[in-house]
């Protein structure tokens, strides 16, 4: 199709957001809600009922949630209020009101989710007969802990454990950041069956306290050396003290606390970590316990984008001993040092399922291809090949060493009545819709996600995904539309990815600065993905995520004189102050838009900071981002908006010559605005 030119005026939508509009598409579903009296379809005009029950939640007001839940029955939202009511109380309830629930709601998300509660209180109370009982009809299956339980119940019933059950035990657990009951427990049962190590708890004891996450930490301690607790607490209160002091006690007979403390100043100060393993503990320590600690000072340097991280990761002897959170640390470091021969080897190490993502299997292409020789050189042809595409940052740049730009890909083909009736009529994603437009955002966006993506085993088909995200399109419910269309495998429909609201006014606003529209949109798409009363948890607000002082700052320097905070959330202010803002960023950033895009999210003094350093490619710049958050973020904007721009301009984009190369300011050039917030 031909895609209209970003320059020609854009018919509106009409805006179908309130509740009594979104409410028609249920009001056709009242033969299908079965779980509802057929006489409650009267309107469901009562949603008061529903906010207050939401805010007595989580008030935790069981008496007031018992109260007004008659008041919800028939209700489009019902299934929440109810869910809700007995979420509160779940502690005191009987088994068989839950077994009601689970009767009255079926296959809804509410069913669901009390069942995964239910599941992890019947886990805790090792009420095992309930558990199994409520296990098969849990959909989800995404909770770790009701895996850990269900493998412990079934080594329990079958009197022996496996290695495999003890293999999916130890990943489940390894993945847990948290202090969990049910991995825990688990794990505990597969150390005294000798199906996993005492070197397995070490681990996660490391791995919890890299994640700063103590108790977890202390609880895996307890299972592998419950008498080394009080030397842990000790380590915890102050590594630094522990190592000048019981340390050495501890390294006679529990030198895998003394691990735990190089870990935490290696955190802190990583310099200090390096001089003391180097010259104190490195030679009481194993080889495997010398790697690791190395991995972990390295990683620390390398997030500070310190030029001797690389010296750190040399000292490591084997690969193989470093998580891959280390592993990607070791290859960003080599990448910003040119150290090409060394990326290959530490993604060859990482996990079967990190290798396979797309940021390693690019950048081991390009170490590959940098090596040089015909085979190497067909193997990073093969590497690209697999991964090539519109879909991603580093699928568009494999696309570019290809050869080839990214282009507008080929729309699917329409959808049938039929299709469209489908996703109308599915439960799940209208009370998705109604549960959004009443301002129960959250709520609504879970029951979508469980409609789309775990309802049914593998979650909907390439063409239901397609209808239901034009289901969200048609009710302008944006941040559903995209996310439900990017989810699609086979086909993409871009102008279900990005589309493009509020067109009259961004162009307008970004011609009048000189700001490229495609980069607006890319942004706006990530900050808010067109939520125009998203809010984030700092307080940035509306469709360009503006902070407040941010607000003020800008209306002052673009001379808007009748600025007041309440109009931030106006849709023609809010685009107005965040486009100028973005209009100054980049020109303080001598128009690097990977820069600019940094500076929006983390504050200018940050990349200002990070901009230090060798002249890089700008990806290589963007991989070493040492915020996790901003990192990705710079990513999607530039992919983005390199997607728009193929989209505005019908013609190929190259996402290369957008990132450019990074490195530090030119002298020569003015000063950057130093008040720039």
């Amino acid at each position: 199709m031909q895609f209209p030119s970003i320059l020609a005026p854009k018919r509106a939508h009409p805006r179908n957001t309130t509740p009594a509009l979104v409410f028609s598409a249920v009001l056709a579903l009242a033969a299908l809600l079965s779980q509802q009296p057929a006489a409650a379809q009267n309107g469901n005009t009562n949603d008061d009922v529903l906010i207050q029950m939401k805010q007595a939640f989580q008030r935790g007001d069981k008496a007031r949630l018992t109260a007004l839940l008659p008041q919800a029955r028939g209700h489009a939202l019902e299934p929440w209020a109810a869910y809700w009511e007995l979420k509160a109380r779940l502690q005191e309830a009987a088994p068989n009101e839950v077994q009601d629930f689970f009767a009255r709601y079926p296959g809804t998300y509410q069913e669901d989710r009390l069942r995964n509660d239910w599941l992890l209180l019947t886990g805790q109370r090792r009420d095992w007969d309930n558990f199994s009982a409520s296990l098969d009809g849990f959909r989800m299956g995404d909770d770790a802990q009701v895996r850990c339980y269900a493998v412990l119940v079934d080594a329990l019933r079958s009197g022996t454990a496996t290695q495999a059950q003890a293999d999916e035990v130890r990943r489940s657990w390894f993945a847990q950041k948290d202090l969990d009951d049910g991995c825990l427990t688990a794990a505990d049962r597969m150390v005294a069956a000798r199906l996993m190590s005492t070197s397995d708890v070490w681990k996660k004891a490391r791995l919890a306290i890299e994640a700063n996450r103590p108790q977890a930490a202390r609880a895996a301690v307890t299972i592998a050396a419950p008498d080394a607790l009080p030397l842990f607490d000790e380590l915890n209160a102050s590594s630094a003290k522990f190592l000048t002091g019981r340390a050495f006690v501890a390294a006679k007979s529990r030198k895998e606390l003394v691990v735990l403390a190089l870990i935490k100043v290696a955190i802190a100060d990583p310099e200090m970590a390096a001089s003391q393993l180097d010259s104190k503990w490195g030679p009481m320590l194993s080889a495997e316990e010398r790697n690791w600690l190395w991995g972990t000072i390295g990683r620390a340097g390398a997030q500070k984008l310190w030029p001797q991280a690389g010296t750190y990761f040399a000292n490591v002897t084997k690969n193989g001993d470093l998580s891959d959170d280390m592993l990607g640390w070791r290859v960003r470091a080599a990448l910003r040092a040119g150290q090409w021969k060394e990326v290959a080897p530490a993604i060859d190490a990482m996990s079967e399922t990190a290798q396979l993502d797309p940021t390693w299997v690019y950048w081991k292409a390009r170490a590959l291809a940098s090596v040089g020789g015909d085979e190497r050189r067909a193997q990073a042809r093969e590497f690209y090949q697999s991964i090539a595409g519109s879909r991603g940052f580093y699928e568009m740049l494999a696309l570019e060493e290809l050869g080839q730009r990214t282009v507008v890909p080929t729309r699917p083909a329409p959808l049938t009545p039929e299709e469209k009736a489908a996703a109308r009529n599915n439960p799940a994603l209208a009370r998705g819709l109604y549960a959004i437009a009443m301002g129960l955002r959250p709520e609504g966006t879970r029951e979508w996600n469980y409609a789309t993506n775990l309802h049914d085993k593998g979650g909907m088909d390439d063409r239901a995904l397609l209808a239901a995200a034009d289901f969200a399109c048609q009710r302008e419910v944006w941040d559903r539309c995209i996310n439900t269309s990017e989810r699609t495998k086979g086909v993409v429909d871009v102008e279900q990815r990005f589309p493009m609201p509020f067109h009259d006014t961004v162009l307008r606003k970004a011609q009048d600065i000189g700001l490229d529209p495609a980069y607006v949109y890319g942004l706006i798409r990530q900050e808010s993905r067109f939520i125009m009363d998203a809010r984030s948890g700092v307080g940035a607000s509306g469709l360009m995520q503006v902070m407040p002082a941010t607000a003020r700052w800008t209306a002052r320097k673009i001379g808007m004189s009748d600025f007041s905070p309440g109009q931030i959330n106006d849709r023609e202010t809010n685009i107005t102050i965040g486009t100028n803002y973005l209009k100054l960023a980049l020109d303080d950033f001598d128009g690097s838009m990977a820069l600019a895009a940094a500076a929006y999210n983390a504050g200018p003094g940050r990349p200002r900071n990070w901009r230090n350093g060798p002249v890089l490619d700008a990806a290589i710049w963007a991989e070493n981002v040492p915020f996790t958050e901003t990192r990705d973020y710079v990513k999607k904007v530039l992919a983005n908006t390199t997607n728009y721009a193929a989209i505005i301009s019908g013609r190929p984009q190259s996402l290369k010559e957008r990132l450019g190369r990074v490195g530090p300011r030119d002298a020569a050039e003015p000063e950057p605005n130093k008040d720039l917030p």
